[in-house]
């Protein structure tokens, strides 16, 4: 497996997403011990970076369903985890009867924080991720709220997600050179809107984590080379899935890129992390650019 930097980490080019195991468009979750065996399977593939957060969760009385299930999965790992690391996120709330909020108070998620540290069952959350901006705060006062976080040994490093470049900007010159670890924001073939964050974060030595990288999970992420024919015709070339062509596709961007597809079946993640060993060609890599 390849490894690629995340702030103070060094972690597996591809991640696991978490959030499908409990939440997705078909509502089909698993069962405990079918996400448990997708997290193993991960780990086993030599996958060490887990991206979770507190809303994961079927219903909104059921917050921190995916930080308990990934925090239960690895206790129950009988391999090593030496090197895995755990990325959560907060800021967006979710209340009875599915009310959807941000709130970027630091009194807010410093509670967040707490809950996701016992659901966890961690001492330290090793990357805590702005989910999305509160629009009723100033950004750099919600960045500074995570900094005293983080200086109070509950976070080790500091990410952002959903960010234009303008918010990542105001990240940096709060928390220095160095102290932004990730930003996490939607690309897929589907979806390419982030290039500008993608280039930006390679350009500041920042970690850049595709969220959804095929397509999502209603579909998009299955039927990735139906919708770009050009995946699917470079995939029966390698003898292998056009998500694997996508994936590896979205690490030839830069070597900050570290691609988080959801998985919520074994088979799924294991084809994800073969991804790192598919070498394409500069032509084939231009035709993904295109398709």
């Amino acid at each position: 497996m390849q490894t690629r930097t995340l702030g103070p980490f060094t972690v597996s080019a591809i991640g696991l997403g978490g959030m499908p195991m409990s939440m997705n468009n078909d509502n089909k979750l698993p069962d405990e011990q079918d996400a448990f065996a997708t997290i193993h399977a991960a780990l086993d593939a030599g996958v060490t970076f887990i991206d979770t957060a507190d809303i994961y969760a079927p219903s909104w009385d059921t917050m921190g369903h995916n930080e308990v299930l990934i925090g239960k999965a690895l206790k129950a790992y009988g391999g090593s985890l030496d090197g895995v690391v755990v990325g959560t996120k907060g800021g967006i709330t979710r209340g009875e009867g599915e009310t959807w909020g941000r709130d970027g108070s630091l009194a807010y998620l410093r509670q967040a924080v707490e809950k996701s540290l016992r659901n966890l069952g961690v001492e330290q959350i090793d990357l805590y991720q702005w989910h999305r901006p509160d629009r009723w705060k100033v950004y750099g006062e919600v960045i500074g709220h995570f900094k005293t976080l983080q200086d109070e040994g509950k976070i080790r490093a500091i990410g952002i997600s959903n960010a234009n470049v303008e918010e990542i900007e105001v990240a940096v010159e709060v928390l220095g050179e160095g102290g932004l670890a990730s930003v996490q924001n939607e690309f897929s073939p589907r979806f390419r809107s982030s290039q500008d964050e993608l280039d930006f974060c390679g350009e500041h030595g920042i970690a850049f984590l595709p969220w959804s990288p095929l397509g999502g999970t209603g579909g998009g992420g299955r039927e990735v080379g139906q919708r770009f024919p050009a995946f699917a015709e470079i995939a029966q070339a390698h003898g292998v899935s056009p998500q694997q062509v996508v994936l590896a596709w979205e690490l030839s961007l830069g070597g900050h890129v570290i691609p988080i597809p959801g998985a919520r079946r074994p088979a799924s993640i294991v084809d994800s992390a073969q991804a790192t060993h598919l070498q394409l060609s500069e032509e084939e890599l231009a035709r993904c650019s295109a398709s």
